[in-house]
């Protein structure tokens, strides 16, 4: 590693540790304060990284720095907030439509993976490596196992992946390809519904296809897997909905149980709380101060639920789960407004009728 690269690396202190057996640390930066993920690999792929640096696949981490020394590769990407599918697996067993909508969104990723040239595949698809944030998006991690595909390969000479996901190809009895990628979906699909009451037969056959031992029964392309989600569930009437534990309907900030997320939760609510029920209105008493008090407290929590998605409330506006960032924000800014002013509506006619 050359000096401008040390120098550059200095930038970013440690202060946390997210998994000292992978040698996965939150960073920050400096100058920017910004904060990001610093990993450190001895089982890479220099060209997949490179080539992720240069040309950014949306909902992945995106590539910050990389540097190798000594067999190994430190890199800094950006840090992506969420909870992994892992956890929601574990904690609030996703009810048919959420399975649906988070592989159809993982499906869209491999797709533009899949899509560069030459294709990219993962190749270690597990639900610890599937984050999902608070707008309810899909984000793809750790691209260590991942390598070009070639069709002139007759069979892997690496074994990477993870026992359980892997596709028999990786085990040797092949090379890996986009079909791979599938496998892994399929075992995952099969993971996500095994806490479901029934599953509908159209997803078990495309589980079934998808896991099939030999690469070409599979679905030959990951848009055709896509597709087949799409056509043969999204699109039907679901019969189950999703289901909330007594965990969602924690206020924002102690859903998750995160203890720092909780520490800076609880004195904003105490702040909003103690802010809204001690409002002084000039000329105003009684019954009418305290519908003009619970007013305000309810358009605080009202930015703060629909900022947060409490409840999938954002939902009921399409542009607050549109791909594009900037229409995302309009959309939450817009359910704010209305929110706002349904509120707004309610106090004045309660206000009218107490007079």
């Amino acid at each position: 590693m050359d000096y401008s690269s040390q120098l550059a690396l200095s930038y970013y202190k440690t202060i946390a540790t997210l998994n000292e057996d992978h040698k996965v640390y939150l960073v920050q930066h400096q100058d920017t304060q910004e904060i990001f993920v610093k990993k450190i690999l001895s089982v890479y792929n220099t060209n997949v990284y490179k080539e992720l640096s240069e040309h950014p696949v949306c909902g992945t981490p995106r590539i910050i720095e990389f540097y190798e020394e000594n067999h190994q590769l430190t890199l800094i990407e950006t840090f992506v907030s969420g909870q992994s599918l892992e956890h929601l697996i574990k904690t609030t067993r996703p009810g048919i439509s959420d399975i649906i909508h988070y592989t159809i969104k993982l499906c869209e990723i491999l797709c533009r993976l899949h899509n560069m040239q030459p294709p990219i595949i993962h190749r270690d698809i597990k639900p610890s490596n599937i984050i999902i944030t608070e707008y309810n998006n899909v984000v793809l991690l750790d691209f260590n196992a991942a390598k070009y595909y070639a069709e002139d390969s007759n069979r892997d000479t690496v074994l990477l992946g993870t026992k359980g996901y892997a596709a028999p190809e990786q085990y040797g009895f092949g090379s890996s390809s986009p079909q791979t990628d599938i496998y892994a979906v399929g075992i995952l699909l099969k993971e996500l519904t095994s806490t479901l009451p029934e599953v509908p037969q159209e997803l078990v056959r495309i589980i079934e296809k998808c896991i099939e031992f030999k690469p070409s029964d599979r679905y030959e392309t990951v848009a055709e897997l896509k597709a087949a989600l799409e056509n043969n569930i999204s699109k039907k009437p679901v019969e189950q909905t999703t289901t909330f534990s007594f965990r969602d309907f924690l206020f924002p900030g102690f859903r998750t149980g995160t203890v720092w997320k909780m520490i800076l939760a609880t004195p904003t609510y105490l702040f909003i709380f103690w802010l809204s029920l001690s409002l002084e209105v000039k000329d105003t008493y009684g019954s009418q101060l305290w519908v003009q008090r619970i007013a305000c407290l309810m358009m605080f929590l009202s930015i703060i639920f629909a900022t947060c998605n409490y409840l999938n409330i954002q939902d009921i506006l399409p542009l607050c789960k549109n791909k594009y960032l900037v229409i995302r924000y309009l959309g939450v800014l817009l359910l704010d407004f209305i929110l706002a002013a349904i509120i707004m509506m309610l106090m004045v006619i309660l206000l009218l009728f107490l007079e």
